[in-house]
């Protein structure tokens, strides 16, 4: 059997805080850019809609699911048809992530980030989905491991602490949540990489810890909504990602993980900063143009659609928008002759038109 692993209780005592200064500061720094930005958008859910899909393809893309946006904005009838039993499930996570982060966002107003939130996120993750057979919404009671798929627990690169001990480990989790810490994006490094030795879930430990990320950044005040993507850093340094976890269990080294976590959160405020920015302007433009072009009581909700759902179909845009049927499809013909819409797929047989505002593409 692998040997188990006894993560150490926090807070941590080893942390070298000397070599992390001039990270802490640029990390605080872009992510206090990124929430100036965030508090100057009157709508944040529609216009950081896509980068919230997004985040949610990439942080299941880290776990070996691999979907794109256009099958996530497809409507369910026209390109679905066509897809394999798995690629649907693919499609089902990431939806469940979408909502998995919304609901916690409606539970953090009334209830503390504490673990029966972080359950319920948990069970809306693997609901009807693989591994909605494993415990869904519960901590773990059997012993699980990490490792090639299919290995044996003998073969595993890490094993985490046996069940019986899980509930004492999160207890401590939380105790630490609610502490004070010599820096709070620090603080979130440690608890996402304790969260990640515990494994307290049969499946989905990893996207669980990832979308924390953001709901603790909110918790402690960082951020002025739970819009955070950090998972773009982690795929795109997926190796250092693994072999900065695998780390805390083989060297306890906690400053390498810190340092690339902050280097991370420095690197997404950035990333984010400059999408929202754009989006923030295109919006800007659209406020303008489209009522200009349709002369339509409708405006806001067709701009509102566009930027929820930038690949549609007519009946995702009368649905989204509320638009009588009659109206949206006048709508439409009057958005794609005055180039602000794009085909992006003819019709053909019993599968509708499928358009695109390919401006709002070319950001995310």
């Amino acid at each position: 059997m692998g040997t188990i692993f006894y993560p150490k209780m926090l807070p941590q005592d080893n942390i070298d805080w000397i070599r992390h200064v001039s990270l802490i500061g640029r990390s605080n720094a872009a992510l206090a850019r990124y929430d100036g930005i965030l508090r100057g958008i009157v709508n944040p859910e529609v216009l950081l809609s896509p980068l919230i899909t997004e985040e949610a393809i990439i942080s299941s893309r880290i776990e070996g699911m691999v979907t794109t946006l256009e099958e996530i904005l497809a409507s369910e009838g026209y390109l679905k048809i066509d897809l394999s039993e798995s690629k649907k499930a693919d499609i089902q996570e990431v939806n469940n992530y979408r909502e998995a982060i919304q609901m916690a966002t409606s539970e953090l107003e009334i209830r503390h980030l504490y673990i029966p939130v972080i359950k319920s996120l948990h069970k809306k993750l693997l609901d009807g989905v693989r591994g909605k057979n494993k415990e869904p919404g519960e901590v773990r009671s059997w012993q699980n491991w990490i490792g090639p798929p299919g290995c044996s627990i003998e073969e595993a690169t890490y094993v985490p602490p046996p069940p019986v001990l899980v509930w004492e480990y999160l207890n401590n989790w939380e105790e630490y949540l609610d502490s004070e810490e010599k820096d709070p994006i620090v603080q979130i490094a440690i608890l996402k990489g304790q969260f990640e030795l515990i494994h307290p879930f049969s499946d989905g430990n990893g996207r669980v810890g990832r979308m924390l990320i953001p709901l603790i950044m909110y918790n402690k005040n960082l951020i002025s909504s739970p819009m955070f993507y950090i998972s773009g850093f982690f795929d795109q340094n997926r190796e250092e990602y693994y072999h900065r976890l695998l780390a805390l269990s083989k060297d306890n080294d906690w400053d390498g993980w810190i340092d690339f976590f902050l280097r991370g959160v420095e690197h997404q405020a950035n990333e984010n900063a400059g999408k929202a920015n754009k989006i923030i302007a295109l919006y800007a433009v659209m406020k303008n143009a489209v009522p200009e072009i349709l002369k339509s009581k409708y405006s806001v909700q067709v701009i509102d659609a566009l930027f929820t759902r930038p690949i549609f179909t007519i009946n995702d845009f009368v649905r989204d928008s509320g638009i009588p049927y009659d109206s949206g499809q006048k709508i439409i013909m009057s958005l794609k002759k005055n180039s602000v819409i794009s085909v992006r797929k003819e019709r053909r047989g019993q599968n509708p038109s499928v358009y695109e505002f390919s401006d709002l593409l070319a950001i995310i």
